[in-house]
């Protein structure tokens, strides 16, 4: 018990989650919208982007507090399940772009 406290009291002195989100998901938008979008759509697109991003972050913020009153153990369950639902998520749908054509990106979605 003792250790498993340790790890989270570092996690919030470290704020491990805030760089884990910069690192991984809170770039996710910007990342793909940069590599898959056509240049006649990017403006619209990464402001869309943008807002689902944003949105969902005040979202997150907005009902966290709630979520830790009803059960704090069900609160990082539900985070828990949101994560692995968007890497599997990642893993099936967005394509690999690496060393791959705009036009070969395109191709993949239709």
């Amino acid at each position: 018990m003792a250790l498993s406290l340790l790890v989270v009291s570092i996690s919030f002195y470290l704020k491990v989650m805030v760089i884990a989100f910069s690192l991984g998901l809170g770039a996710i938008p910007w990342i793909i919208m940069s590599e898959i979008l056509p240049i006649n759509i990017k403006g619209l697109a990464g402001s869309f982007a943008t807002l689902a991003n944003w949105f969902f972050s005040w979202l997150v913020t907005l009902t966290a507090n709630l979520l830790l009153d009803w059960s704090s153990g069900g609160t990082f369950t539900i985070y828990t399940a949101v994560c692995v639902f968007t890497a599997r998520f990642v893993a099936i749908w967005v394509p690999e772009t690496k060393g791959k054509t705009l036009e070969e990106i395109q191709q993949f979605f239709r």
